[in-house]
């Protein structure tokens, strides 16, 4: 019974750090994955603030955030995003509310 009992331990030990290897070594990040299932906004940056990981952006409609077109600042999830972009260009976005902050997840020059 001993055995039997430390065959089923082991077992589910392995199961479980395969499962956490696993969902730790995926080939999308959970962020990008997710910013590429949001809908696409348009918008125009007014203000681009990157000591503090912030732009403002005067946007349409979020549809996925309920909201209308405004202009208001966003928190952005990584600073690389803004290194290429400058005020006054048009973009296409995605945003969230990310640990209850409006946050950009994605953001490129319009085509």
């Amino acid at each position: 019974m001993k055995i039997f009992a430390s065959i089923i331990i082991a077992s589910t030990l392995f199961t479980m750090s395969s499962a956490s290897f696993a969902a730790s070594h995926t080939a999308v990040p959970a962020s990008a994955a997710a910013a590429t299932s949001l809908p696409m906004a348009d918008a125009e940056i007014r203000k681009i603030d990157l000591e503090n990981k912030k732009v403002t952006l005067k946007h349409g409609e979020i549809k996925n955030l309920d909201m209308p077109g405004m202009t208001m600042v966003f928190q952005v999830k990584d600073i690389t995003m803004l290194e290429k972009i400058k005020s006054g260009d048009k973009v296409v976005f995605t945003a969230d509310k990310v640990d209850g902050a409006y946050t950009v997840l994605s953001i490129e020059k319009a085509k």
